[in-house]
């Protein structure tokens, strides 16, 4: 085992110490999200939810979902959305339940992209669109990604799950309340179809 290797273990072993003791703490120069997804029915009502973790202690809850989608389109929108709303000019750590974002971003997007977005069985990948927009905004930046288990208690992912049900029931009420910033970002697009921003909160934290 290389040396290189052996320190990024080390590192990740550290990670996830450090999260298993308090995930909801602050890290220096690193944002911290964690995001899901959720759909009722699938396909069916969705939403998707990002829970971000500043490093001076504030933090953004972010939630939104579409009318008819699937539950790997919300989980993948999630990590969209933590990457749009976090500074580019340090480290990101998404912590994610979902084994198709975490496995699709770190192992087996490079070979899609070699195969020209087909699979290992020459077949078109799913949700190419979503993936091609999660690829590019990872560019040029460190991300770091994580698994960790759905509905076993952490409370990172609980509070990002809470967060896609609300997109789910904003998206299946047809809540059309936008946020601001949504609102003036798509005024020059308002021909494309887009996934709808139901919530951005800005809170500061206490601690």
């Amino acid at each position: 085992m290389s040396d290189n290797r052996s320190a990024a273990q080390t590192k990740a072993m550290q990670t996830a110490a450090s999260n298993k003791a308090d995930p909801l703490a602050a890290k220096a120069n690193t944002t911290i999200a964690y995001t899901d997804g959720a759909c009722k029915g699938n396909p069916g009502a969705g939403g998707w939810g990002a829970h971000l973790i500043l490093s001076n202690g504030q933090t953004k809850d972010l939630y939104g979902g579409e009318d008819a989608t699937t539950n790997n389109r919300m989980e993948l929108m999630g990590a969209i959305q933590a990457l749009q709303h976090s500074a580019r000019d340090i480290t990101l750590e998404i912590w994610t339940d979902s084994s198709y974002v975490k496995n699709g971003i770190t192992d087996w997007i490079d070979g899609w992209k070699k195969r020209g977005w087909k699979t290992a069985s020459k077949k078109p990948v799913a949700n190419k669109d979503l993936w091609q927009q999660l690829d590019a905004l990872c560019q040029n930046r460190k991300v770091e990604w994580h698994w960790v288990k759905g509905h076993a208690g952490h409370a990172g992912n609980e509070k990002a799950d809470e967060l896609a049900n609300l997109g789910v029931t904003a998206s299946s009420e047809h809540d059309d309340h936008l946020s601001a910033d949504s609102t003036a970002n798509s005024a020059d697009d308002s021909h494309k179809k887009k996934p709808r921003l139901m919530s951005l909160r800005l809170i500061k934290t206490t601690g």
